[in-house]
């Protein structure tokens, strides 16, 4: 599954989807937005290319990796302080295949994603700089 959305996810629910017969491994990563001066924070997307980009990214960590399942959910809009930016599911029958997706995963969702981040502190706002900027 690849999905971009305003809606919190089910991390359990997610997870419990992503167990199969051939996994004998699943690394998930959980982003978050922090508490570091900020108050909340908008994210915005290109959500017809990233959408594409992230089946792109998927498909290689499945080639490259040889992993069995990925999931990657993305939220956009206005999320607060504690609240969940990003989920990937990474499926393997091996740990080290499932860790070095996941990992594989978000880095290049940072490099290569339209996905923009604005950081609004109480009297000020900020696009945070990307990786793929």
């Amino acid at each position: 599954m690849i999905r971009i959305t305003r809606d919190d996810f089910d991390i359990s629910a997610l997870l419990e989807e992503a167990r199969g017969d051939e996994n004998g491994a699943i690394v998930s990563f959980v982003g978050i937005v922090r508490n570091d001066g900020i108050e909340r924070m908008e994210v915005e997307a290109f959500e017809e290319v990233a959408e594409q980009e992230l089946f792109r990214i998927r498909q290689e960590a499945i080639e490259k990796f040889g992993v069995t399942s990925v999931d990657i959910i993305h939220r956009v809009g206005s999320l607060a302080v504690g609240d969940r930016i990003v989920l990937i599911i990474v499926g393997a029958s091996h740990r080290k295949a499932a860790f070095l997706g996941c990992e594989y995963i978000i880095d290049r969702i940072k490099e290569s994603v339209p996905i923009w981040k604005k950081e609004y502190t109480a009297g000020d706002s900020r696009w945070v700089p990307g990786e793929h900027e």
